[in-house]
């Protein structure tokens, strides 16, 4: 599953019955646009300041826009980060008890990765540029979601997301070997039925690198997340099958790989 996005009863119901949980991150719900009470921002700042953030974010980026963002930050004070981290804990805590069966994860943008060691218990396997063996298939994960290469990621102190620049996909995918049978990320391949969202109405990023990584090691799946209503949920390149396991936040149901 990918984009759980704090739905951790389904993340528990999913480990019923299951060998193993393969989860390609955005575990945090940070800004629930479904439920504007959800979620930390709604937990902080009450859901009527948060449908005002949400349409703000739906439009376009304007001076007005970003005065109104700043301007919830700063009524925390200079304890902001503090609140922040605190209400990401309370998530964390939740969404990995949830996880009782042998669970190999990596994070999408919407996690704090570094947080990751604090909850994880021994059956939780932190993976990002690395291989594993699960149930006899060899399986590489890359975690984290694109940065434009012309952007500069601005850090406001309070939350930064997991995101990097396709040179760093780059690196990671590099150094995956040629023989996995599962390639498992949080972006998919840069296939344009993958990556358009037709309820936001614009591509989100795909990597090429990953796509480059199934051209090159032909794996039998690609699975991954990160857009929630992509134009199509599945397509085959060459012998891999490239599946979107998402939304889990609002689907509740896992993909089901059988072998």
């Amino acid at each position: 599953m990918s984009d759980v996005h704090g739905n951790a009863e389904a993340l528990a119901r999913a480990c019923v019955g299951a060998d193993a949980l393969i989860v390609l991150g955005d575990l945090l719900d940070f800004v629930d646009y479904h439920d504007h009470g959800s979620g930390i921002m709604g937990a902080i700042f009450g859901a009527e300041k948060v449908a005002e953030f949400a349409r703000y974010r739906r439009g376009p980026r304007t001076p007005e826009s970003i005065a109104f963002v700043r301007g919830m930050w700063t009524q925390l004070g200079t304890d902001a980060a503090a609140v922040v981290r605190e209400a990401i804990r309370d998530q964390y805590k939740k969404l990995f008890t949830a996880m009782t069966v042998p669970t190999y994860a990596t994070p999408g943008n919407v996690d704090a990765p570094d947080l990751w060691p604090e909850f994880a218990n021994d059956g939780v396997h932190i993976l990002d540029g690395e291989t594993t063996m699960i149930g006899g298939l060899k399986a590489g994960f890359v975690g984290g979601a694109l940065l434009p290469d012309d952007a500069v990621l601005r850090d406001n102190g309070v939350w930064r997301p997991y995101l990097r620049y396709e040179r760093d996909f780059k690196a990671a995918t590099d150094a995956l070997p040629d023989d996995i049978d599962l390639l498992c990320s949080h972006v998919p391949p840069a296939i344009p039925d993958l990556t358009y969202d037709v309820v936001a109405r614009r591509p989100e990023l795909g990597s090429t690198s990953v796509l480059g990584l199934i051209h090159r090691a032909r794996p039998r799946w690609s699975v991954f997340g990160h857009v929630h209503q992509p134009l199509a949920r599945r397509t085959r390149v060459g012998r891999t099958e490239c599946v979107n396991v998402g939304h889990f936040q609002r689907t509740g149901t896992p993909y089901v790989l059988r072998f």
